[in-house]
C-alpha cells in the first residue's frame, strides 16, 4: 500500500524473532495512560492524547501501524490503525494486492482465485467519530486497539490471523477537537452536557456522511481511497449514535426498502454479521438491541450505504447516546418504538429483550460497541475462506450482470453545456474506483456522433451497481414499505436521489450496446490546461464554465478588468499573457480571442461586497456548504451574526447578503433549532442563543429599501414574503405530504437566460429539490413589473429522478424569482443551488447573484474562441 510508513521496520521486526508484547509494562492500559476508563462519566480523551496513545502502541507492538493520511480541513492528524499478526504487517502491501485481484478478478480463471485466497486475508474497515457529537465510538477505539495488541487467547489470534483490521478511530478529527473542548469546558456548569453552538467540522458539519459520493472533504478522500481504491474491504462497519428514547442499539441489516442492484450475496452477508453482532450482544448481557429496523437499506449514499455497491457488506451501529458523556436518565414510559421495523417498544424477534429504563451512560455506548466491532472481526476471521472466495464471487457476478443487462455503459459526450464540469464529473467517479475509458477521436455509437476526449463507462465491472446509481436515472419506490398505513409518504433517509450527473448539470447517455470504439483507460485524475490566445488585447472566458467564475475572481485580485456581455462572457482587459496562463492552468479555463471594442454593449464587472448570515444552535450545515463552495471559487465574503445585522447600517458595510437555507423559526429566533444526535437540547450560555428578532429583521428590510441585495435560499424564502411583504405567495406552504412530495429529487426547468441572473445557464435543466423548499407564485399589484422569473418549472413531466408527487401545484410556477424593493431587490432561489457543493448545475445561479454589473443589448463584437 503506498504510503504506508514502517512497513520494513516491522517485517525486520518479524524476521529478527523480536515476539509480541503481552499485557505488562511496554503497553499501557488505557486507564493508566488516560487516568480514566474510556466511557468514564463526564470524562472525555482529547484527540491530540488520543494520537499519542496511538503512536505508544505502535512503537510497544508488532501488531500494531499507524499510519497519518494527512492532516484533516483544519490540520489534525487522519489517523489509520492497521492491526494484524506481525507476519501479516509485514507483507501488507502483497495482501493489498491479492485483495485487489479478487475485488476485479477480471482475467482469472477459479484455480487461481483459490490459490489466491489460501494465501490472503480478510479486511475489515471500522470507522468511528463521523459525527464528532457521538463521541463514544472514538473513544471505544482507543480499547479495542488495546485489547487487539494485548490480548493472547484463541479468538484473539484467531483475528490477528486470519484479518487485516483497519481502524480509522476519528474520521472528522476536527470536530473531536472542538467537542471535546466544548465539553470540557461546561462540564460542572448549568450546561453540562449541551449540544456545542456550531458545527463540528469547519464546514459541513452531520453532513460530512453526505460526501461520500462526491468526496468533496479531504478526510472524505482519505476514506474513499482505503475503502473504495487500495483495499476494498470484504466488511465496513462505521460506529454511531441516534436519539435517546428508544431500543438501546441498532444492529445489521437495514430495514426495507433496499436499494437494488447490488449483489444479493453483500445483503446476506449484512445480515449474517448482523446476526453475530446482536449474538454477542445477548451474550454479553447488553439489552435493548434490535436489528432489521430504524434504518432502511435505501439511504443516502453516505459510506455505510454506498459500500454495498462497492461488493462491500456496508454496516452501521447506532447507539442511543447520552449527553455526550454525563449520564442520561429515562424512565419506562419514556421509551418509545414508532421507527421502520419497530412500531411499538415491545419484545418482538428481532427486539427480544427491551432496555427497561434507569440511567444510560457514555460507558454502556462504548462497551456495546467493543461488542460489535470485536463481533464483525471474530465473523470474518472464523469464516475467512468463505469471506474472500464471496468477494470473488460478487465481483464476477456483478461484472456479468453488467454486461448482460441493459444499459450496457454510459456514455460522457466532450461535447457539453460546461465541459470543465464534466471533467470533474469523471475526477470524482475515479475516486470510486470506477473503471473509465476515453475516445482519443471521434466515433459513432448507436447513431450518436461523439467527439475526441468522449469518456465511457462501462457497465461490464465489479462496481456497476455505484455506476447505475451515479449516472442512472432514479426512481424511488411508491408502495407500502414507503408510505405508512394512512398512505402518507414516509420521507427516505435523506435523498430519492444521488444521480451525481443531474446533480453536476452534465450531460450523461445510457447506451445499449458496449462501445467498440478505440478507448483507452483513465488511470489518473484528469487535469485540464486552460490556453491563452496569443496576442490578444482583450480575452474571452466563456460564461457558461462554472470555472470562469473562479477565473474572474482571480483576475479581480490581481487588478484585472472585467466586463460581462449580453450572453454572458466575460471579456477580460488589463491581464497581461502570464497572469492569464496563470489563471488558465489554475481553473482549466481557456482565454480565448476578443476581437472589438470591450465596452461596446457590455457592463463592468464589480465585486459585491457579500455578507453570509450564520447562525448558533448547532449551526447550519447549509451555511458551512455556502461557505465551502464560495472559497473553491475565490468569492471573498464576510460572515455575519445576529448582533452585526442588528446594529443596522448594513449598506455601509455590504452589497449583498445571502440567508442559506433555514426555517423562518430558526432565523428570528421565535424557536430554536435543536441539532445533532442526542437527547432534547437545553439553552447553550446566552452568548451562543441565535435569532434576528424583529430588529434584525427590520434591518435587512431597510438594506433592501436601501440599495442592497438579499439572497435566499430553500426555507429562507419565507422571512421576506411573511416579513417584508414581498407579492409573493410560496404554493407549498402548509401542503400535506399526501399533496405534494420531493424529498431530494432532479426536476426539470427552464432558465431565461436571457436575465443576467441565469447567464450561461442552459435554457432547460434539472434543479434538486428537497422537501420544504420552496415554489413562488406572484401576486397580483400594480407592481408586477418588479417581480423577474428566472427558473420556472415547465407544465408536465417534471420528475427526472427521485420521488415526487403532486406535480400539478408547482407546474408552470416559479422556482427562482427577483423582487424589487424599494431601491434593492431580493433574490429568491426555493431549491438550494449550491446543495452540498454537489449541484454544480445551479452553482451559476448564485454566482450571477454576487457579481455586479447588468449588460446592455446590442453587442457587435466577434470572437474567435472556438466556442
Amino acid at each position: 500500500m503506498s504510503g504506508i510508513r514502517r512497513v520494513f521496520a516491522s517485517a525486520l521486526t518479524a524476521v529478527a524473532g523480536v515476539s509480541t508484547p503481552t499485557v505488562g509494562q511496554q503497553v499501557p492500559t488505557p486507564e493508566r495512560f488516560f487516568g480514566f476508563q474510556m466511557g468514564a462519566d463526564r470524562k472525555l480523551a482529547g484527540w491530540d492524547t488520543i494520537v499519542a496513545y496511538y503512536q505508544t502502541l505502535d512503537r510497544a507492538s508488532s501488531r500494531l501501524q499507524v499510519e497519518n493520511l494527512g492532516p484533516s480541513t483544519m490540520g489534525h492528524p487522519f489517523l489509520a490503525l492497521f492491526i494484524s499478526s506481525p507476519a501479516n504487517l509485514a507483507r501488507l502491501d502483497d495482501l493489498r494486492q491479492i485483495n485487489a485481484k479478487l475485488s476485479d478478478p477480471r482475467g482469472l480463471d477459479e484455480s487461481e482465485v483459490r490459490r489466491l485466497i489460501t494465501q490472503a486475508k480478510a479486511v475489515v474497515v471500522q470507522s468511528m467519530g463521523l459525527h464528532s457529537s457521538e463521541v463514544a465510538s472514538t473513544q471505544m477505539a482507543v480499547e479495542l486497539a488495546y485489547d487487539l495488541v494485548t490480548r493472547s487467547d484463541e479468538e484473539t489470534n484467531r483475528i490477528l490471523d486470519n484479518v487485516v483490521t483497519i481502524l480509522i478511530p476519528s474520521f472528522n478529527p476536527d470536530g473531536t477537537v472542538m467537542i471535546t473542548d466544548w465539553y470540557n469546558r461546561t462540564v460542572g456548569t448549568e450546561y453540562e452536557g449541551v449540544g456545542m453552538p456550531w458545527l463540528y467540522h469547519k464546514y459541513v458539519g452531520h453532513d460530512n456522511n453526505r460526501d461520500a459520493f462526491q468526496t468533496s472533504m479531504v478526510e472524505s478522500q482519505y476514506a474513499a481511497r482505503i475503502l473504495f481504491r487500495e483495499w476494498i474491504p470484504q466488511a465496513y462497519i462505521d460506529h454511531h449514535q441516534m436519539g435517546p428514547l428508544g431500543a438501546r442499539l441498532y444492529v445489521p441489516p437495514y430495514a426495507d426498502p433496499i436499494r437494488p442492484a447490488g449483489d444479493p450475496l453483500v445483503w446476506r452477508e449484512m445480515s449474517w454479521y448482523g446476526a453475530h453482532i446482536a449474538y454477542k450482544e445477548e451474550e454479553a448481557g447488553k439489552a435493548g438491541v434490535v436489528n432489521a429496523a430504524i434504518y432502511s437499506g435505501w439511504g443516502h449514499f453516505g459510506f455505510h450505504w454506498i459500500t454495498p455497491f462497492h461488493n462491500i457488506a456496508g454496516m452501521l451501529t447506532e447507539s442511543a447516546s447520552a449527553r455526550l458523556a454525563t449520564p442520561f436518565f429515562l424512565h419506562p414510559d419514556q421509551l418509545r418504538g414508532g421507527a421502520r421495523g419497530l412500531p411499538e417498544y415491545e419484545a418482538q424477534t428481532t427486539f427480544p429483550n427491551p432496555w427497561p429504563g434507569g440511567w444510560w451512560r457514555l460507558r454502556d455506548i462504548v462497551e456495546q460497541q467493543k461488542v460489535a466491532a470485536w463481533a464483525v472481526l471474530d465473523l470474518a476471521a472464523r469464516n475467512r475462506e468463505t469471506v474472500l472466495w464471496n468477494a470473488y464471487l460478487k465481483a464476477r457476478r456483478q461484472t456479468e450482470r453488467g454486461a448482460a443487462g441493459r444499459p450496457a455503459g454510459y456514455v460522457i459526450p466532450a461535447e457539453q453545456h460546461d465541459g470543465l464540469t464534466a471533467v470533474a464529473l469523471v475526477n470524482k467517479l475515479l475516486v470510486q474506483g470506477i473503471e473509465i475509458r476515453r475516445a482519443p477521436r471521434d466515433f459513432v455509437h448507436e447513431g450518436k456522433v461523439y467527439g475526441a476526449g468522449s469518456f465511457v463507462v462501462p457497465m461490464a465491472q465489479p462496481k456497476m451497481g455505484v455506476v447505475r446509481w451515479l449516472l442512472g436515472r432514479t426512481l424511488y419506490p411508491d408502495n407500502t414499505y414507503t408510505r405508512d398505513r394512512d398512505g402518507a409518504p414516509i420521507r427516505p433517509y435523506d435523498m430519492a436521489t444521488d444521480n451525481m450527473a443531474e446533480f453536476m448539470g452534465v450531460r450523461v447517455d445510457p447506451v445499449d450496446t458496449p462501445v467498440t470504439a478505440e478507448l483507452a483507460g483513465v488511470t489518473a485524475s484528469v487535469e485540464p490546461r486552460g490556453t491563452v490566445a496569443s496576442g490578444a488585447a482583450a480575452y474571452r472566458l466563456d460564461g457558461r464554465l462554472n470555472a470562469s467564475y473562479r477565473a474572474v475572481n482571480l483576475l479581480l485580485d490581481r487588478g484585472a478588468t472585467i466586463r460581462r456581455d449580453a450572453r454572458g462572457d466575460f471579456l477580460v482587459t488589463g491581464a497581461t499573457a502570464a497572469l492569464a496562463g496563470e489563471v488558465a492552468r489554475g481553473t482549466g479555463g481557456d482565454f480565448g480571442t476578443f476581437r472589438g471594442d470591450p465596452a461596446a454593449g457590455t457592463q463592468p464587472v464589480r465585486r459585491l461586497r457579500l455578507g453570509l448570515y450564520d447562525r448558533y444552535y448547532g449551526g447550519n450545515m447549509d451555511e458551512g456548504w455556502t461557505r465551502f463552495v464560495l472559497e473553491q471559487f475565490a468569492f471573498p465574503y464576510v460572515t455575519v451574526r445576529d448582533s452585526a445585522i442588528k446594529a443596522g447600517s448594513l449598506g455601509a458595510s455590504f452589497d449583498v447578503i445571502v440567508l442559506p437555507n433555514d426555517g423562518l423559526a430558526a432565523l428570528t429566533g421565535e424557536r430554536r433549532t435543536g441539532g445533532g444526535q442526542g437527547p432534547p437540547q437545553e439553552e447553550p450560555p446566552p452568548e451562543y442563543r441565535s435569532g434576528l428578532g424583529k430588529e434584525g429583521v427590520d434591518a435587512l428590510q431597510a438594506f433592501v429599501k436601501n440599495g442592497g441585495t438579499l439572497v435566499t435560499f430553500g426555507e429562507a424564502g419565507s422571512l421576506p414574503i411573511e416579513r417584508f411583504g414581498l407579492p409573493l405567495r410560496n404554493v407549498l406552504a402548509n401542503v400535506a405530504s399526501t399533496e405534494f412530495w420531493s424529498p431530494g429529487s432532479t426536476l426539470r426547468a427552464r432558465f431565461d437566460t436571457g436575465n443576467p441572473l441565469a447567464f450561461g445557464m442552459p435554457t432547460e435543466g434539472l434543479v434538486t429539490f428537497l422537501a420544504n423548499n420552496q415554489v413562488y407564485e406572484i401576486v397580483s399589484t400594480a407592481r408586477n413589473q418588479e417581480v423577474e422569473t428566472i427558473v420556472t418549472f415547465p407544465e408536465r413531466d417534471l420528475l427526472q429522478s427521485g420521488w415526487l408527487l403532486g406535480e400539478s401545484l408547482i407546474a408552470k410556477k416559479a422556482a427562482m424569482v427577483a423582487v424589487r424593493h424599494g431601491r434593492g431587490r431580493v433574490i429568491l432561489i426555493g431549491f438550494r443551488p449550491q446543495h452540498r457543493a454537489q449541484t454544480h448545475g445551479t452553482f451559476k445561479l448564485v454566482f450571477n447573484a454576487l457579481l455586479g454589473g447588468a449588460p446592455g443589448a446590442g453587442v457587435t463584437a466577434t470572437s474567435d474562441s472556438g466556442q
